[in-house]
Protein backbone atom coordinates (compact mmCIF):
# COMPACT_ATOMS: atom_id res chain seq x y z
CA UNK A 1 0.00 0.00 0.00
CA UNK A 2 1.41 3.51 -1.02
CA UNK A 3 0.84 6.88 1.21
CA UNK A 4 0.10 9.96 0.00
CA UNK A 5 0.03 13.29 1.81
CA UNK A 6 -3.31 15.34 2.45
CA UNK A 7 -3.58 18.21 0.90
CA UNK A 8 -3.33 21.60 2.79
CA UNK A 9 -3.48 24.83 2.26
CA UNK A 10 -0.61 27.03 3.73
CA UNK A 11 -0.56 27.32 7.25
CA UNK A 12 -0.93 31.67 8.13
CA UNK A 13 2.10 32.85 9.71
CA UNK A 14 1.25 32.36 13.42
CA UNK A 15 0.66 29.14 13.27
CA UNK A 16 4.03 28.37 11.27
CA UNK A 17 5.53 30.52 14.58
CA UNK A 18 3.67 28.29 16.83
CA UNK A 19 5.10 24.97 14.93
CA UNK A 20 8.40 26.36 15.58
CA UNK A 21 7.93 27.21 19.35
CA UNK A 22 6.50 23.95 20.13
CA UNK A 23 9.21 22.01 18.08
CA UNK A 24 11.96 24.19 19.84
CA UNK A 25 10.55 23.57 23.34
CA UNK A 26 10.53 19.75 22.83
CA UNK A 27 13.95 20.23 20.96
CA UNK A 28 15.40 22.20 24.10
CA UNK A 29 14.09 19.66 26.63
CA UNK A 30 15.58 16.33 25.18
CA UNK A 31 19.16 17.92 23.56
CA UNK A 32 19.14 19.13 27.21
CA UNK A 33 18.13 15.43 28.99
CA UNK A 34 20.22 13.19 26.33
CA UNK A 35 23.29 15.50 26.95
CA UNK A 36 22.62 16.26 30.55
CA UNK A 37 23.21 12.63 31.16
CA UNK A 38 26.81 13.15 30.62
CA UNK A 39 27.25 14.65 34.02
CA UNK A 40 25.54 12.10 35.39
CA UNK A 41 27.70 9.50 34.69
CA UNK A 42 31.13 9.83 36.68
CA UNK A 43 28.44 9.80 39.99
CA UNK A 44 26.65 6.81 38.48
CA UNK A 45 30.66 5.21 38.32
CA UNK A 46 31.08 5.75 42.21
CA UNK A 47 27.62 4.75 43.03
CA UNK A 48 27.16 1.28 41.54
CA UNK A 49 30.87 0.77 41.37
CA UNK A 50 30.74 0.38 37.47
CA UNK A 51 33.85 0.42 34.98
CA UNK A 52 34.10 2.75 32.28
CA UNK A 53 32.84 0.16 29.70
CA UNK A 54 29.90 0.01 31.51
CA UNK A 55 29.19 3.47 31.78
CA UNK A 56 29.49 4.12 27.82
CA UNK A 57 26.60 1.13 27.71
CA UNK A 58 24.49 3.23 30.44
CA UNK A 59 24.66 5.69 26.58
CA UNK A 60 24.20 2.77 24.97
CA UNK A 61 20.66 1.99 27.09
CA UNK A 62 19.48 5.44 26.76
CA UNK A 63 21.32 6.38 22.68
CA UNK A 64 20.16 2.62 21.61
CA UNK A 65 16.70 2.60 22.05
CA UNK A 66 16.28 6.47 20.94
CA UNK A 67 17.99 5.32 17.73
CA UNK A 68 15.80 2.44 17.07
CA UNK A 69 12.45 4.03 17.52
CA UNK A 70 13.46 6.93 15.39
CA UNK A 71 11.45 5.17 12.33
CA UNK A 72 8.86 3.67 14.11
CA UNK A 73 7.95 7.19 15.40
CA UNK A 74 8.34 9.32 11.76
CA UNK A 75 5.60 6.31 10.76
CA UNK A 76 3.53 6.84 14.08
CA UNK A 77 3.43 10.74 13.46
CA UNK A 78 2.06 10.29 9.69
CA UNK A 79 -0.91 7.87 10.90
CA UNK A 80 -1.34 10.04 14.43
CA UNK A 81 0.30 13.16 14.42
CA UNK A 82 3.24 14.61 16.00
CA UNK A 83 0.92 16.38 18.53
CA UNK A 84 -0.14 13.21 20.21
CA UNK A 85 3.35 11.70 19.93
CA UNK A 86 5.50 14.60 20.52
CA UNK A 87 3.63 15.26 23.83
CA UNK A 88 3.23 11.47 24.84
CA UNK A 89 6.90 10.69 24.04
CA UNK A 90 7.73 13.89 26.35
CA UNK A 91 5.70 12.71 29.41
CA UNK A 92 7.71 9.09 29.02
CA UNK A 93 10.84 10.74 29.35
CA UNK A 94 9.97 13.04 32.22
CA UNK A 95 8.73 10.08 34.20
CA UNK A 96 11.38 7.96 33.85
CA UNK A 97 13.68 10.60 35.23
CA UNK A 98 11.56 11.63 38.01
CA UNK A 99 11.65 8.16 38.83
CA UNK A 100 15.62 7.78 38.29
CA UNK A 101 15.78 9.86 41.26
CA UNK A 102 14.61 6.71 43.33
CA UNK A 103 16.79 3.91 41.33
CA UNK A 104 18.71 1.60 44.05
CA UNK A 105 20.19 -1.01 41.70
CA UNK A 106 21.41 -1.00 37.74
CA UNK A 107 18.86 -3.27 36.37
CA UNK A 108 16.65 -0.63 37.45
CA UNK A 109 18.73 2.75 36.28
CA UNK A 110 19.42 0.67 33.03
CA UNK A 111 15.12 -0.01 32.46
CA UNK A 112 14.72 3.57 33.01
CA UNK A 113 17.10 5.18 30.70
CA UNK A 114 16.02 2.23 28.38
CA UNK A 115 11.67 4.02 28.97
CA UNK A 116 13.51 7.74 28.55
CA UNK A 117 14.87 7.17 25.64
CA UNK A 118 11.68 5.32 24.19
CA UNK A 119 10.35 8.25 24.62
CA UNK A 120 13.15 11.11 23.58
CA UNK A 121 12.74 8.75 20.08
CA UNK A 122 9.94 11.05 18.81
CA UNK A 123 11.23 14.68 18.92
CA UNK A 124 14.27 14.42 16.19
CA UNK A 125 12.32 13.01 13.16
CA UNK A 126 8.15 14.48 14.25
CA UNK A 127 9.68 18.13 15.24
CA UNK A 128 12.13 18.34 12.11
CA UNK A 129 9.45 17.29 9.92
CA UNK A 130 6.77 19.47 11.70
CA UNK A 131 8.58 22.46 10.94
CA UNK A 132 10.02 21.45 7.34
CA UNK A 133 6.31 20.98 6.55
CA UNK A 134 4.86 24.17 8.25
CA UNK A 135 8.12 26.70 6.33
CA UNK A 136 7.92 23.99 3.32
CA UNK A 137 7.08 27.43 0.65
CA UNK A 138 9.62 29.68 2.47
CA UNK A 139 12.29 30.06 5.16
CA UNK A 140 12.93 26.47 5.80
CA UNK A 141 16.57 26.16 6.55
CA UNK A 142 16.29 29.12 8.97
CA UNK A 143 13.43 27.69 10.84
CA UNK A 144 15.23 24.27 10.91
CA UNK A 145 18.44 26.46 11.92
CA UNK A 146 16.05 28.16 14.77
CA UNK A 147 14.97 24.46 16.02
CA UNK A 148 18.45 23.51 16.41
CA UNK A 149 19.58 26.23 18.24
CA UNK A 150 16.80 25.91 20.38
CA UNK A 151 18.28 22.16 21.53
CA UNK A 152 21.51 23.97 22.03
CA UNK A 153 20.34 26.35 24.42
CA UNK A 154 19.66 22.78 26.20
CA UNK A 155 23.01 21.35 25.78
CA UNK A 156 24.12 24.05 27.88
CA UNK A 157 21.82 24.78 30.37
CA UNK A 158 20.71 21.42 31.61
CA UNK A 159 24.84 20.49 32.22
CA UNK A 160 25.13 24.05 33.93
CA UNK A 161 22.02 23.39 36.04
CA UNK A 162 23.37 20.46 37.48
CA UNK A 163 27.02 21.68 37.96
CA UNK A 164 24.97 23.76 40.60
CA UNK A 165 22.85 21.44 42.44
CA UNK A 166 25.15 18.80 42.61
CA UNK A 167 27.04 19.88 44.92
CA UNK A 168 23.93 21.22 47.33
CA UNK A 169 21.07 18.33 46.63
CA UNK A 170 23.06 15.35 44.89
CA UNK A 171 22.41 13.45 42.02
CA UNK A 172 19.32 12.16 42.86
CA UNK A 173 16.75 15.53 43.29
CA UNK A 174 18.85 16.90 40.33
CA UNK A 175 17.49 13.93 38.10
CA UNK A 176 14.15 14.45 39.30
CA UNK A 177 14.19 18.39 38.71
CA UNK A 178 14.70 16.86 35.00
CA UNK A 179 11.66 14.75 34.96
CA UNK A 180 9.82 17.78 36.39
CA UNK A 181 10.69 20.51 33.95
CA UNK A 182 10.07 17.57 30.68
CA UNK A 183 6.34 17.51 32.44
CA UNK A 184 5.77 21.05 32.55
CA UNK A 185 7.06 21.36 28.96
CA UNK A 186 5.27 18.77 27.47
CA UNK A 187 1.88 20.45 29.13
CA UNK A 188 3.09 23.77 28.12
CA UNK A 189 3.53 23.00 24.59
CA UNK A 190 0.48 21.34 24.30
CA UNK A 191 -1.94 24.11 23.82
CA UNK A 192 0.12 25.83 21.08
CA UNK A 193 0.48 22.87 19.18
CA UNK A 194 -3.73 22.53 19.51
CA UNK A 195 -3.71 25.65 17.63
CA UNK A 196 -1.51 24.51 14.31
CA UNK A 197 -2.61 22.11 11.47
CA UNK A 198 1.09 21.07 10.54
CA UNK A 199 1.14 19.07 13.70
CA UNK A 200 -1.68 16.44 12.84
CA UNK A 201 -1.80 13.40 10.98
CA UNK A 202 -0.45 13.81 7.66
CA UNK A 203 -0.74 10.95 4.80
CA UNK A 204 -3.72 8.57 4.29
CA UNK A 205 -4.33 5.07 2.96
CA UNK A 206 -4.64 5.50 -0.85
CA UNK A 207 -3.18 4.52 -3.70
CA UNK A 208 -1.79 7.13 -5.79
CA UNK A 209 0.98 8.35 -8.32
CA UNK A 210 3.94 10.56 -7.65
CA UNK A 211 6.04 12.73 -10.01
CA UNK A 212 9.00 12.21 -8.93
CA UNK A 213 10.85 8.30 -8.64
CA UNK A 214 11.51 7.81 -4.77
CA UNK A 215 11.55 4.81 -2.77
CA UNK A 216 9.28 3.97 0.63
CA UNK A 217 11.01 6.59 2.06
CA UNK A 218 10.76 9.17 -0.51
CA UNK A 219 14.60 9.16 -0.73
CA UNK A 220 14.95 10.80 -4.54
CA UNK A 221 19.30 10.37 -4.14
CA UNK A 222 20.14 7.49 -2.95
CA UNK A 223 23.78 7.85 -3.21
CA UNK A 224 23.81 11.51 -1.60
CA UNK A 225 21.58 10.38 1.04
CA UNK A 226 23.62 7.30 1.95
CA UNK A 227 26.76 9.44 1.61
CA UNK A 228 25.07 12.39 3.78
CA UNK A 229 24.14 9.64 6.27
CA UNK A 230 27.23 8.43 6.82
CA UNK A 231 28.62 11.59 7.53
CA UNK A 232 26.27 12.09 9.88
CA UNK A 233 26.91 8.78 11.52
CA UNK A 234 30.47 9.10 12.11
CA UNK A 235 29.71 13.19 13.24
CA UNK A 236 27.55 11.34 16.07
CA UNK A 237 29.88 8.56 17.27
CA UNK A 238 32.11 11.46 17.45
CA UNK A 239 30.01 14.02 19.39
CA UNK A 240 28.82 11.34 21.80
CA UNK A 241 32.15 9.68 22.66
CA UNK A 242 33.50 12.91 23.05
CA UNK A 243 30.59 14.11 25.65
CA UNK A 244 30.52 11.21 27.41
CA UNK A 245 33.96 10.76 28.28
CA UNK A 246 35.48 14.55 28.57
CA UNK A 247 34.16 14.23 32.18
CA UNK A 248 36.57 11.73 32.98
CA UNK A 249 39.61 13.18 30.97
CA UNK A 250 38.96 16.62 32.91
CA UNK A 251 38.85 14.71 36.55
CA UNK A 252 42.11 13.29 35.72
CA UNK A 253 43.54 16.34 34.72
CA UNK A 254 42.33 17.59 38.55
CA UNK A 255 38.81 19.06 37.66
CA UNK A 256 36.19 18.39 40.87
CA UNK A 257 33.31 15.55 39.33
CA UNK A 258 30.23 18.16 40.30
CA UNK A 259 32.19 20.58 38.12
CA UNK A 260 32.47 18.76 34.80
CA UNK A 261 29.11 20.16 33.92
CA UNK A 262 30.55 23.88 33.57
CA UNK A 263 33.06 22.74 31.31
CA UNK A 264 30.26 20.83 29.20
CA UNK A 265 28.31 23.98 29.28
CA UNK A 266 31.72 25.89 27.65
CA UNK A 267 31.31 23.12 25.01
CA UNK A 268 28.21 23.44 24.28
CA UNK A 269 28.05 27.76 24.35
CA UNK A 270 30.34 27.16 21.56
CA UNK A 271 28.27 24.60 19.74
CA UNK A 272 25.12 27.26 20.17
CA UNK A 273 27.46 29.86 18.29
CA UNK A 274 28.73 27.28 16.05
CA UNK A 275 24.91 26.23 14.66
CA UNK A 276 24.68 29.73 13.65
CA UNK A 277 28.48 30.53 12.19
CA UNK A 278 27.56 27.10 10.12
CA UNK A 279 24.16 28.39 8.75
CA UNK A 280 25.96 31.89 7.56
CA UNK A 281 28.94 29.50 5.94
CA UNK A 282 26.80 27.09 4.11
CA UNK A 283 24.62 29.78 3.01
CA UNK A 284 28.17 32.04 1.80
CA UNK A 285 30.19 29.15 0.68
CA UNK A 286 27.86 25.75 0.58
CA UNK A 287 27.35 22.94 2.19
CA UNK A 288 30.57 20.69 1.70
CA UNK A 289 33.01 24.08 2.28
CA UNK A 290 31.61 24.12 5.91
CA UNK A 291 31.05 20.39 6.28
CA UNK A 292 35.47 19.95 5.34
CA UNK A 293 36.17 23.15 7.63
CA UNK A 294 33.97 22.38 10.60
CA UNK A 295 34.91 18.07 10.47
CA UNK A 296 38.75 19.06 10.33
CA UNK A 297 38.34 21.68 13.35
CA UNK A 298 36.89 19.05 15.33
CA UNK A 299 39.37 16.73 14.34
CA UNK A 300 42.16 19.03 15.35
CA UNK A 301 40.19 20.26 18.19
CA UNK A 302 39.89 17.17 19.98
CA UNK A 303 43.29 15.71 19.51
CA UNK A 304 44.60 19.24 21.50
CA UNK A 305 42.09 18.39 24.53
CA UNK A 306 44.73 15.60 25.36
CA UNK A 307 47.67 18.35 25.07
CA UNK A 308 46.52 21.34 26.74
CA UNK A 309 46.60 21.83 30.92
CA UNK A 310 43.20 22.13 32.25
CA UNK A 311 43.19 26.40 32.35
CA UNK A 312 43.92 25.99 28.25
CA UNK A 313 41.21 23.24 28.14
CA UNK A 314 38.65 25.98 29.57
CA UNK A 315 39.44 28.25 27.37
CA UNK A 316 39.60 25.88 24.33
CA UNK A 317 36.10 24.35 25.05
CA UNK A 318 33.84 26.88 23.14
CA UNK A 319 36.24 27.06 19.88
CA UNK A 320 35.98 22.96 20.03
CA UNK A 321 32.15 23.36 20.41
CA UNK A 322 31.50 25.24 17.74
CA UNK A 323 33.23 23.08 14.93
CA UNK A 324 31.35 19.65 17.03
CA UNK A 325 27.85 20.83 17.05
CA UNK A 326 28.35 23.40 14.02
CA UNK A 327 28.03 20.09 11.15
CA UNK A 328 25.02 18.76 12.35
CA UNK A 329 23.01 21.95 11.81
CA UNK A 330 24.06 21.80 8.07
CA UNK A 331 23.35 17.92 7.59
CA UNK A 332 20.27 18.10 9.02
CA UNK A 333 18.84 21.40 6.75
CA UNK A 334 20.62 19.04 4.08
CA UNK A 335 18.05 16.14 4.40
CA UNK A 336 15.01 17.32 2.73
CA UNK A 337 16.82 18.24 -0.25
CA UNK A 338 17.03 14.97 -1.28
CA UNK A 339 14.08 13.80 -0.40
CA UNK A 340 10.50 14.41 -1.36
CA UNK A 341 8.26 16.63 0.30
CA UNK A 342 5.41 13.81 0.74
CA UNK A 343 7.81 11.45 3.29
CA UNK A 344 9.25 13.94 5.28
CA UNK A 345 8.98 12.50 8.04
CA UNK A 346 10.23 8.90 7.55
CA UNK A 347 13.14 10.16 6.11
CA UNK A 348 14.12 12.24 8.77
CA UNK A 349 13.31 9.14 10.83
CA UNK A 350 15.45 7.34 8.47
CA UNK A 351 18.24 9.62 9.08
CA UNK A 352 17.73 9.84 12.70
CA UNK A 353 18.22 6.39 13.12
CA UNK A 354 21.28 6.03 11.88
CA UNK A 355 22.77 9.17 13.22
CA UNK A 356 21.82 8.15 16.76
CA UNK A 357 22.93 4.39 16.48
CA UNK A 358 26.42 5.69 16.11
CA UNK A 359 25.54 7.54 19.59
CA UNK A 360 24.57 4.59 20.74
CA UNK A 361 27.58 2.08 19.78
CA UNK A 362 30.59 4.94 20.11
CA UNK A 363 30.07 5.29 24.15
CA UNK A 364 30.87 1.54 24.99
CA UNK A 365 33.27 0.84 22.20
CA UNK A 366 35.03 3.89 24.35
CA UNK A 367 34.94 2.59 27.36
CA UNK A 368 36.66 -0.75 26.31
CA UNK A 369 39.33 1.49 24.63
CA UNK A 370 39.42 3.53 28.26
CA UNK A 371 39.56 1.06 30.29
CA UNK A 372 42.34 -1.21 28.65
CA UNK A 373 44.70 2.02 27.04
CA UNK A 374 43.44 5.26 29.14
CA UNK A 375 41.21 7.73 28.56
CA UNK A 376 43.33 10.23 26.98
CA UNK A 377 44.21 7.47 24.24
CA UNK A 378 40.73 7.03 23.51
CA UNK A 379 40.13 10.89 22.99
CA UNK A 380 43.26 10.74 20.43
CA UNK A 381 41.15 8.18 18.44
CA UNK A 382 37.86 10.13 18.24
CA UNK A 383 40.34 12.78 16.52
CA UNK A 384 41.27 10.65 13.76
CA UNK A 385 37.18 9.38 13.44
CA UNK A 386 36.59 12.85 12.84
CA UNK A 387 39.03 13.23 9.82
CA UNK A 388 37.32 10.71 8.00
CA UNK A 389 34.47 13.08 6.71
CA UNK A 390 36.64 15.05 4.65
CA UNK A 391 36.35 12.64 2.17
CA UNK A 392 33.27 11.94 2.65
CA UNK A 393 32.20 15.16 2.19
CA UNK A 394 33.93 15.40 -0.91
CA UNK A 395 32.64 12.09 -2.09
CA UNK A 396 28.95 14.01 -1.30
CA UNK A 397 29.45 17.17 -3.94
CA UNK A 398 30.23 14.58 -6.74
CA UNK A 399 26.74 13.00 -5.79
CA UNK A 400 24.98 15.96 -5.91
CA UNK A 401 26.35 17.25 -8.55
CA UNK A 402 24.34 14.47 -10.73
CA UNK A 403 21.44 16.00 -9.77
CA UNK A 404 22.15 19.68 -9.86
CA UNK A 405 22.44 20.15 -5.68
CA UNK A 406 26.03 20.08 -5.13
CA UNK A 407 27.23 23.13 -3.42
Amino acid sequence: MMFTARQETRPPRHQKRLTLVAGGMFHFYHDGIADGLAVFLPFWQTAFGLSLTQVGLLVSCFEGVTGFFQMPAGFLGERWGERRMLTAGTLMTAISFVCLGFVAAVPALVLLLMVGGIGAAVQHPLSAAMIARAYADKGRRLALGTYNFSGDIGKFLFPAAAALGLPLMGWRPVCMGFGLLGLFVALLSLPALRRTRTAGPTVQSVRCATSLKTNIWGIVNTRAFTTLSTIGFVDSAVRTGLVTFLPFLLIQKGLEPHATGFALALLFVGGAAGKFLCGALAERFGVIFTIVVTEGMTALGIFMLTVFPLTGIYCWLPVLGAALNGTSSVLYGTVVDYVSPHRVGRAFGLFYTLVIAAGAVSPPIMGTVSDRLGVANSIVLLSWAAAVTVPLALLLHRQSLKDGRGR
